[in-house]
């Protein structure tokens, strides 16, 4: 009898030993399925896809005049750089309108021949006029923009598009002036481009997005007068989506 009593209460010990761990067990349980559910939001196609994206951008550009067959006419890259605001609108989780408002700063250094009254009047003077131009616009990109399912905290796009803007500020510099001085009707007021691109975003929050790419933005229309050159220029981009 001693012996089965001695049973009895070593298997109420356990009894009451596993109802006290149950609670505990159950948590962890739960604890673990709700990190496993986020680890696979990550994952998931429908993790970053948002109908409406507002960013920020940054994007330092490569800039430069195309004189087309005018031969004594040429241009040098110099560096300038764009700032503003981004847009995306989503069709589908692939499909997005692309949009934006932007001040860019567009630089080049152009080579082009002396007035040929002048160089009669001064025989010394140089048959070639070297001048900086620094044309400002604020523009309005329009572009479609398709991208790739996010996949390991990035996805991959392309984009296509327009941008067109307006004059804001241009000034010129010719070689051995100390200043840059105001071009005024010389430089057009209106610019209209083709741009390309892609690139790729990075998953870095639910909710906060970095943009890294490059762009080719080719312009057809008219900049300056002289020479009546169109201009062009690569960017890198670089933004932050919210």
């Amino acid at each position: 009898m001693k012996q089965i009593y001695t049973d009895i209460l070593n298997r109420m010990h356990s009894n009451i030993l596993i109802l006290r761990l149950f609670p505990f067990a159950l948590l962890l349980s739960f604890i673990s399925f709700q990190q496993k559910g986020l680890a696979q939001d990550y994952y998931s196609s429908t993790y970053q896809y948002k109908p409406l994206s507002f960013g920020i951008t940054f994007a330092p550009n490569m800039g430069w005049m195309r004189y087309g067959d005018t031969e004594d006419h040429t241009s040098s890259p110099k560096f300038g750089f764009a700032y503003g605001l981004l847009a995306d609108f989503a069709f589908t989780e692939n499909y997005y309108f692309s949009t934006g408002l932007l001040v860019n700063t567009l630089n080049s250094k152009d080579r082009y021949p002396n007035m040929p009254d002048y160089t009669e009047y001064a025989p010394n003077a140089p048959k070639h006029i070297d001048t900086e131009y620094r044309i400002q616009y604020a523009e309005i990109p329009i572009s479609l923009k398709l991208k790739s399912t996010m996949r390991y905290f990035r996805s991959y796009y392309g984009q296509f598009g327009f941008t067109g803007g307006i004059k804001l500020n241009a000034k010129e510099k010719t070689e051995g002036a100390t200043s840059r001085t105001s071009m005024g009707n010389d430089a057009d007021f209106f610019r209209l481009a083709l741009q390309i691109g892609g690139g790729v975003e990075w998953q870095l929050d639910h909710n906060l997005v970095m943009m890294t790419g490059l762009s080719f933005n080719n312009g057809f229309t008219r900049v300056v007068k002289q020479g009546e050159p169109r201009n062009s220029y690569v960017a890198f981009n670089f933004g932050i989506f919210f």
